[in-house]
């Protein structure tokens, strides 16, 4: 149904109709003075509040018969065996199709494959089983790449064909390799010239990324090489023409690299992003996805600045993939992305407990936007607009200061063990606030240290810690511009929790361990903490392996 942009306004009319509107508001006001006036009964602790329901029903928020300790309840996790890299997903038929790394031998043997999964909403994802195999063509697993949609039919496989370039390794050694799909992303052929490119004698040579460059009508690879970005082009998918790099020594190795260009609506202004997995020790943080804004020429990026931006502060989003919406248009495409990544390291990546599964999650997927904040070019993200629709009953509370010191039982209270807890917080004399999660014998902390302009995540207590390395006990940090106020929005599952500030300029994804069922609290330190507009609603199952 559509609805009319330029609805009727009422207007005030003479004669009888104004006579008798005349006499409502009358009878209105009367009776609004004499509710106001009446005797009000004694005042009572204010209670949490619960919004309306949604139209989800409690089997929603209910985990399935058999569901694991720490397997989580909203976040994509495989049936069984092993998780990694997710891979850009295409848009086919009104669904998102989205792979990762899948190793379904695990742990008893190596080597992944490209597993499918499908969504209408980038929230709750089903699986449909292996799209590439590894092993079968001779040149041995099938590694990080990208797919997408060959309008042009620039390949030869037909207008609307689905190409995937992805590395596949063979006893070490490097390749990339071309798969078609012609039933929409459900099922790839292996090409009979693979490799497209074969190794020209380098160890880390790996992760293509394919972009359309519209304005040069070409297609463009980023490919992973050691500490540099390798930058290739080609008519066709099949033949490649390496043109120029882009070198960083100070991040480790690179790998999963991204271009894309996007606008800022507010100034006009516009930039290509580089993107890359790098290791951000040297700045105190950890693995994540970097990223420079700057310009492409068709042939060679230049960044603006010689040091990177950092899309998320947390331990583990990793292998990030970024896409846009073909429904948003050309210039919409401009303005908004989307973007996931692999809630992991490899510090510690086969030491996280899973159950049937293993190898974490792939997080929660973000709305990215550019915007020009103090003369410089950042993307801000924030949790997708559809996980809203998953969203349960919010139980909401009156406004409460922490005193120093003070340790109290937030007033709204989880229901569920997966959860989207919100708050205003306001530290007008400094200070910290910390929000403590599961209970003293398992816990994870977030907080706002309002004069270092910082919000932390601190898992040193959670369920696993003692026994993971010490990289996993390190305080993450991101850097906050609030002024002493700021809006928190935190999702929790059974083993991750992702932290975003209210306009998008900071986040921390980690895996964390805590009963989350156990409760919130809050403690001051430093300054009284007023927290404001608190709500806590319980997030639906996504159960990916059910019919």
């Amino acid at each position: 149904m559509e609805i009319d942009p330029h609805p009727v306004r009422l207007r005030p009319r003479g004669g009888r109709i104004g006579i008798l509107i005349a006499s409502i508001v009358a009878v209105v006001t009367a009776v609004v003075l004499v509710i106001v006036l009446l005797p009000r009964p004694e005042e009572s602790t204010p209670q949490p509040t619960p919004t309306p329901t949604r139209t989800l029903t409690p089997d929603a928020f209910a985990t399935p018969k058999g569901w694991e300790r720490f397997r989580p309840s909203f976040h994509l996790t495989p049936e069984q065996h092993w998780i990694n890299d997710p891979q850009r997903p295409v848009f086919v038929d009104g669904e998102w199709r989205l792979y990762y790394l899948y190793n379904a031998d695990y742990p008893e043997g190596n080597g992944t494959e490209w597993h499918l999964a499908t969504s209408t909403d980038m929230v709750t994802w089903k699986n449909r089983g292996v799209a590439i195999e590894k092993y079968r063509n001779g040149l041995g697993d099938i590694l990080t790449g990208s797919a997408v949609i060959d309008e042009r039919n620039t390949a030869g496989f037909g207008a609307g064909a689905i190409i995937a370039l992805t590395t596949q390794q063979d006893d070490g050694v490097q390749r990339q390799s071309l798969f078609s799909s012609t039933d929409g992303g459900v099922t790839f052929q292996n090409y009979e010239g693979n490799p497209v490119m074969d190794n020209p004698g380098t160890t880390d040579w790996r992760d293509p990324k394919i972009v359309w460059d519209d304005a040069r009508e070409q297609w463009v690879m980023v490919l992973a090489e050691g500490e540099r970005l390798g930058f290739y082009t080609s008519p066709n998918l099949r033949e490649w023409t390496y043109v120029s790099d882009f070198v960083r020594t100070e991040y480790g190795l690179l790998e999963c690299p991204d271009l894309f260009e996007m606008v800022d609506p507010d100034s006009g202004r516009r930039t290509w992003v580089l993107g890359a997995s790098a290791d951000a020790s040297r700045e105190g943080g950890t693995t994540g996805f970097a990223y420079w804004t700057g310009a492409w020429d068709g042939e060679r990026f230049t960044a603006d600045a010689d040091e990177p931006q950092w899309l998320d502060g947390g331990a583990d989003f990793y292998a990030a993939v970024t896409w846009d919406d073909p429904r948003d248009g050309d210039e919409g495409r401009l303005e908004r992305r989307f973007a996931l990544g692999w809630i992991n390291n490899w510090a510690y990546a086969r030491d996280l407990p899973g159950g049937s599964w293993q190898g974490g999650s792939l997080s929660t997927t973000r709305e990215i936007v550019l915007r020009e904040i103090d003369g410089r070019l950042r993307l801000l993200s924030q949790p997708v607009a559809a996980l809203d629709a998953r969203q349960g009953e919010s139980v909401t509370a009156p406004d409460l200061t922490v005193a120093p010191g003070e340790i109290v039982d937030l007033p709204a209270q989880p229901r569920t063990g997966a959860y989207r807890l919100r708050a205003q917080v306001d530290a007008p004399d400094g200070g910290e606030l910390r929000l403590r999660f599961g209970s003293a014998d398992a816990e994870v902390t977030v907080g706002y240290d309002s004069e270092a302009g910082v919000i932390f995540l601190d898992r040193r207590q959670d369920a696993v810690a003692d026994a993971m390395p010490e990289t996993y006990r390190e305080i993450r940090t991101a850097p906050v511009d609030a002024d002493g106020s700021l809006v928190l929005d935190i999702l929790v599952d059974a083993s991750s929790v992702e932290v975003f500030t209210g306009d998008g300029r900071a986040s921390l994804t980690s895996a964390a361990y805590a009963d989350a069922r156990a409760g919130v609290t809050a403690e001051a330190s430093g300054g009284a903490i007023g927290i404001r507009d608190l709500s806590v609603a319980p997030l639906a199952v996504n159960d990916p392996n059910a019919p």
